[in-house]
């Protein structure tokens, strides 16, 4: 369906009424959701983000991402089929968190240091939750463990530069940018050199370019606290009527065949929505769940994100012409990966003396083993999960070419 489309414009007119309606009949818990997404924006996501995006606006100011790009060039073509600016990206995205790597992404594209194909490469697979996030708030609080925190981080990580490896196949015809600097100096001189014409470049006093730096970071921090009240108000609303049970009931019956757990179901949906209601349902599963079930399910929904967080993103590449639609397909994939990755490393981790020694334990023997931690079932839930990757870059490409046809017609 073409976004011109006057069928598309009913169905969102339609759907935007039926959420004022739903608003208006359950307006207590709307304003107690709204309250709950405010508290969670201004106690967490604004102390802990604000510092990572002035100090990134101030260091692209600098010229440092330049001094990045020219050091991190062998590293980051070869390997991510991106420029060596992209290796600035990746250190930020992954100290910081999402969406502050679709945030310097888009400052990139719009400085002209990557292409539009590069940058839908670069923000698919940089776009990562933070690590006080990843172990502070879902090991440590969720599950009450450093052991949890340790897998969880290795999986979603390790996930996501395999998603940039496996993405440097994407558009391998496009355009590439070219490298900052080519001359016959050692590259650490040549990476000084360029951070040095990049902030001459750049002209601005540091006092005019901290004051840039905050109020961009501000203006972004606002936009973000805006989608995490939106969407707190909706999966609120959701809930109120029932979607979310609904939704649930159908993947316990989709997936209840290929062996998934039931009770997972309606941690799935909320993570669908939001990364951190995701995390704690996964967590607080009962009725005989193997803890390695818990463990990828949580590491699937921080590498799947939530949709609160895609909004944002989209938001932010909206400046620029790089695409949402290869963003989130790389979203699924990665959590995919990062399932599959965490069902691999439990074993090996588990077993270390250095884990097992560690003072907050978690693996307690609360369950038997669900028959699909044999191998045989693990290759099959394996296998399953790779050709629903390969059927969703399928369709996605499909669209993607669709959306291409139409847009030139």
């Amino acid at each position: 369906m073409s976004r011109h489309s006057p069928i598309l414009t009913l169905i969102l007119a339609f759907s935007t009424i039926a959420l004022v309606f739903a608003l208006v009949t359950h307006s207590q818990i709307s304003f107690e959701a709204a309250v709950r997404g405010l508290k969670i924006w201004w106690e967490v996501v604004f102390p802990s983000t604000l510092p990572f995006i002035v100090l990134s606006e101030i260091l692209m100011g600098l010229g440092v991402v330049h001094f990045f790009g020219v050091l991190l060039e062998p590293l980051m073509r070869p390997l991510f089929h991106v420029p060596g600016t992209g290796g600035f990206v990746l250190a930020m995205g992954f100290s910081s968190g999402y969406p502050v790597a679709a945030k310097l992404t888009t400052r990139l594209r719009e400085q002209g240091n990557v292409t539009r194909e590069e940058g839908e490469r670069l923000v698919s697979f940089t776009t990562t939750g933070d690590p006080l996030f990843v172990m502070g708030a879902v090991a440590i609080g969720f599950f009450h463990s450093e052991q949890m925190g340790i897998i969880l981080a290795l999986s979603h990580y390790l996930s996501a530069i395999c998603l940039g490896i496996l993405y440097r196949f994407y558009a391998p015809a496009a355009l590439t940018s070219k490298p900052l600097e080519k001359t016959n100096l050692p590259l650490p001189l040549r990476a000084l050199q360029a951070m040095h014409r990049a902030r001459v470049r750049d002209g601005r006093p540091f006092g005019k370019l901290m004051g840039d730096a905050v109020q961009s970071a501000l203006n972004t921090l606002f936009m973000i606290g805006g989608f995490i009240i939106v969407f707190s108000v909706l999966i609120q609303l959701f809930a109120a009527i029932n979607l979310t049970q609904f939704i649930g009931n159908v993947l316990a019956v989709t997936l209840g065949p290929f062996g998934f757990p039931p009770a997972f179901s309606h941690a799935i949906v909320a993570g669908l929505f939001e990364v951190t209601l995701g995390a704690q349902g996964a967590s607080e599963v009962a009725g005989g769940v193997a803890m390695v079930w818990k463990a990828a399910i949580a590491s699937a929904v921080l590498s799947w994100g939530g949709l609160s967080v895609h909004a944002q993103v989209a938001s932010i590449l909206s400046t620029t012409d790089i695409r949402v639609m290869p963003y989130l397909i790389g979203r699924f994939i990665h959590a995919c990966l990062s399932a599959v990755l965490t069902f691999v490393l439990w074993g090996p981790l588990t077993s270390t003396a250095w884990l097992r020694d560690k003072a907050v334990p978690v693996f307690v023997p609360e369950s038997p083993a669900l028959p699909l931690a044999s191998w045989m079932e693990t290759v099959l839930f394996s296998g399953s999960v790779a050709l629903g990757c390969a059927a969703v870059l399928l369709i996605g490409s499909v669209c993607l070419r669709w959306l291409r046809f139409n847009k030139t017609r």
